[in-house]
């Protein structure tokens, strides 16, 4: 038996209801738990990812150097431009505008309180040959 059962990321922001209605109509999930400073979301696909007020929290200035790279979030997608539209269309925001210099079609975004996440294209995977 697995001593650890399930992981969540929780993400500090001053206005976890807020940022949990982003991440909820993204991930098409729905709340699984909500109190007055934590509100967790359960994807479609089961995973979690929670919401903790901080009235002091200050949103990550990332790609600039001070106060960087809190927590990064990578969404597998199966059509970027499609995705992005849903994401601006509830208030996230594009934050890197240059092709990636990795593997990976990928885009960078904001959300609403400033969390730095990237949209990364599902590979398609080819049959085996043979």
């Amino acid at each position: 038996m697995a001593l650890v059962t399930a992981a969540v990321v929780v993400l500090d922001c001053a206005e976890p209801d807020k940022l949990a209605y982003f991440y909820r109509q993204l991930l098409e999930g729905e709340e699984s738990e909500v109190s007055a400073d934590l509100v967790e979301v359960r994807a479609a696909d089961g995973g979690r990812i929670a919401f903790r007020r901080d009235v002091n929290a200050t949103p990550p200035s990332w790609p600039r150097p001070e106060n960087s790279l809190q927590a990064h979030l990578v969404f597998l997608v199966e059509d970027l431009d499609e995705t992005e539209r849903r994401v601006v269309g509830l208030g996230g925001r594009p934050i890197e505008a240059r092709d990636p210099a990795g593997p990976y079609e990928e885009r960078g975004y904001a959300d609403p309180a400033g969390h730095s996440f990237t949209l990364r294209l599902v590979p398609l995977s080819a049959p085996k040959l043979g």
